[in-house]
């Protein structure tokens, strides 16, 4: 079933748009299997949960196209000490303070560690993330100019949750006229494309976001099926 979804989900998407399986709550022997299939990118929420799935996958680390771990949920800043060494791609980054600690962690590591900028388009008080008007706002202080060990590299969003798929789609195309404007007003001089992730997109409105431009969706259910843990 794994390996039959991914097959299915990859072959709908258009050239530049990357899966994500979100593995977190499954056990390691389904990623093993997700990885056999030509999965490599993989999502986790938990620090604590990825810290164990990093050490009991290692040799899946170290494939000629390696695994690549994916921090996709909200992240407290005393626990990303526990990723800093190894995670490929932060898409949560909610907040300056949280930004300002894994640069701290990445050069303790010796690292330049990818973030995205998680935006609050929704229509709830449950999301996590800056509003467009803030993270414009740190974007314009130039702080983040500052930290040796980021990269920005673009912008993550999750759409209201909701069956209306007008709403949907308008959440979505917010966040993606944010990217845009972002791309080419701070990183349109910079030598090679480094500001072009948009993740959006999930198990039930990936479609939606992909036709908004997504480069990264994040599934997890359609794949793996109900959490096991």
């Amino acid at each position: 079933m794994i390996a039959e979804e991914i097959h299915r989900i990859t072959a709908a998407l258009p050239a530049g748009v990357r899966l994500v399986a979100v593995s977190k709550f499954h056990p390691s022997d389904a990623i093993r299997e997700a990885f056999a299939a030509g999965q490599r990118l993989f999502g986790e929420s938990h620090a604590q949960e990825l810290q164990r799935k990093h050490v009991e996958l290692a040799d899946l680390a170290a494939e000629a196209i390696p695994l690549e771990w994916h921090f996709i949920g909200h992240l407290q800043t005393n626990k990303v000490k526990y990723i800093a060494p190894y995670v490929g791609l932060i898409h949560s980054v909610d907040s300056p303070h949280l930004l300002a600690e894994i640069n701290k962690q990445a050069l303790k590591a010796g690292r330049k560690i990818r973030c995205l900028l998680q935006l609050h388009v929704a229509e709830e008080e449950s999301k996590f993330g800056f509003t467009p008007d803030e993270a414009m706002d740190y974007l314009d202080s130039g702080v983040w100019q500052q930290l040796e060990g980021i990269q920005l590299a673009g912008v993550m969003a999750m759409a209201t949750n909701t069956d209306d798929t007008a709403r949907i789609r308008s959440d979505f195309h917010r966040a993606r006229q944010f990217f845009e404007v972002a791309r080419d007003r701070f990183f349109a001089s910079t030598t090679t494309a480094t500001f072009n992730e948009l993740s959006m997109g999930m198990t039930d409105d990936w479609h939606i976001a992909v036709d908004e431009g997504s480069t990264l969706i994040r599934i997890g259910t359609q794949i793996f099926g109900q959490r096991q843990y």
